[in-house]
């Protein structure tokens, strides 16, 4: 026989409060009170009642408000409460000979608990102290709270029970909601620059018959009615080109991606990303709106161009700073990668520089690799790296006065990359030989080599016209704006391992990816 599932309400499982809140529900359903109700009567949010009071001539006006006590005090005859709601929080006043039935003494002293969900109903009053507040004439339970509340001056340090009951987390800690108010924020303004540029807002396949789009592994799923497996999308770009070529001019897209590697403090396997196409557009194109986007947003997030990343002053006032890789390279290491044409006698070079290069790697990554170790982290202000390798860009289109540079630029702010961009390819010819030479990676062991979309160069075959693509992560846009160091601060439900068996919650080891998100 398997075991059975212990109880989350096992009386020998419980701690002394969460049992003396059990007593106090059953000593609710005793005197007949519901303790759940199906619905309540609300006529104004907290803020609002607040609001009525501070403008209405009549201030004995009766209101109803709901939301979660956070803190009470028993004097007597006489109780204050704190009760708070997603707009704000008021003064509870409550009296024994103004609540009826002697609700006073055998309800409200004897089974209310810190964290219970209520309605009051009172008219508004200012206190001796000058407090705005609700002289309560009738209160009722919403839900009875089973689970002590936290600590509210230490809320909750242990990250790992921050972002594995994240719900406990936003009670005890309001500058963690703060940051998803802001990421809110951010998503609303990209929606309004780009709505506001003629950009089509689109939905795209996440369930997909071949993923695409990037150089990444992607989680694998199977559809049991059609015996078809697919693919979690790692990128929208191969949709939304297609929509290029279908005949709309500008589209974007704001959605999950998902990529099956490993964690760190800015990857996530699921995260968040913006991708616009942009017909009769370049990457110097693309660059000049990416300045004037993430300005935008700023300027309606924060009010301002500059903003506050640990010790940082980041200014995004427009334009960025404009360095090609080919150079940031070779001011950071002493490298000229283009003096090195093969992936032995690069890797021969770095080695005789003091470092250790992937002896599995091409000679792209190699490129990429020390741009990643030596660049990237010295980047904190705004900065577009330019002209990449044709070997990591197997969607870029390639410079006309070098068969071996694609026109991309990557942002970074802050040591981090933001975004990825290109001219867009758009000859079939070109793009099918780009995923050959990807198949050919594949053949001998590159698991992030991209599979040949035989529909897409269908697509591209059709005609597409000079196009400029872009994506950006919006959790790290998040980070970066909020202040955070990790992304987890910035998903309210991060992956996270499974927890051991010992009952032990440990944190995920961080893992460095070679791929942006």
């Amino acid at each position: 026989m398997s075991e059975p599932i212990p109880s989350l309400f096992d009386p020998t499982n419980l701690t002394d409060q969460e049992t003396a809140r059990l007593k106090n529900l059953q000593g609710l359903l005793e005197a007949g009170i519901d303790p759940y109700p199906a619905r309540t009567r609300r006529t104004h949010t907290i803020a609002a009642a607040r609001a009525l009071f501070e403008q209405d001539d009549a201030p004995a006006q009766t209101v109803s408000v709901t939301g979660r006590l956070r803190r009470i005090r028993i004097m007597g005859k006489m109780s204050f409460a704190d009760l708070e709601d997603g707009s704000g929080s008021i003064q509870l006043v409550l009296r024994r000979d103004t609540l009826p039935d002697s609700f006073y003494d055998n309800v409200w002293k004897r089974l209310i608990d810190l964290g219970d969900f209520v309605g009051a109903t009172g008219p508004l009053v200012v206190t001796k102290t000058g407090e705005i507040s609700i002289d309560v004439r009738e209160i009722e339970f919403l839900a009875k709270t089973l689970k002590p509340m936290p600590d509210k001056w230490h809320g909750v340090r242990d990250q790992e029970k921050r972002y594995r009951r994240r719900y406990v987390d936003l009670l005890a800690n309001p500058p963690v909601r703060d940051i998803f108010r802001t990421r809110a924020a951010i998503v609303r303004a990209l929606r309004d620059y780009l709505d506001g540029e003629g950009f089509l807002e689109v939905e795209t396949p996440i369930l997909q018959p071949l993923y695409g789009g990037a150089a990444a592994r992607p989680f694998v799923t199977h559809h049991n009615q059609l015996h078809q497996d697919l693919y979690l999308r790692i990128s929208f770009e191969l949709y939304l080109k297609r929509l290029i070529a279908g005949g709309y001019d500008r589209v974007y897209e704001i959605g999950r991606d998902f990529r099956n590697e490993g964690v760190s403090f800015k990857h996530n396997p699921e995260f968040t990303q913006l991708e616009f196409y942009e017909a009769y557009a370049d990457y110097q194109d693309v660059m000049r709106r990416t300045e004037e986007m993430v300005a935008y947003v700023a300027q309606q997030v924060n009010g301002g161009l500059t903003l506050t990343w640990q010790e940082h002053t980041v200014d995004l006032t427009p334009p960025w700073r404009r360095i090609p890789l080919r150079q940031a390279i070779l001011d950071a290491t002493g490298i000229d990668y283009e003096a090195y044409p093969d992936a032995e006698s690069l890797a021969a070079e770095m080695r005789s520089r003091g470092h250790e290069p992937d002896p599995r790697s091409s000679w792209g990554k190699l490129v990429d690799s020390l741009m990643a170790k030596y660049v990237e982290p010295t980047l904190i202000q705004p900065t577009f790296l330019t002209d990449y390798p044709r070997d990591v860009s197997p969607l870029a289109k390639g410079a006309p006065d070098d068969p071996r540079q694609v026109e991309r630029f990557e942002g970074f702010m802050v040591g981090m990359e933001v975004c990825n961009a290109f001219s867009e390819i758009n000859d079939p010819i070109d793009q099918l030989q780009r995923f050959i030479d990807e198949a050919y990676r594949a053949r001998h062991g590159d698991e992030e080599a991209h599979p040949i979309d035989e529909d897409y160069i269908e697509a591209l075959s059709y005609g597409m016209p000079p196009t400029g693509g872009f994506g950006m992560g919006v959790d790290r846009l998040t980070m970066i704006f909020t202040g955070v160091d990790t992304i987890r601060e910035v998903i309210l439900f991060p992956h996270l391992r499974t927890v051991r068996e010992s009952g032990e919650e440990g944190e995920d080891e961080a893992e460095e990816m070679p791929t942006a998100q």
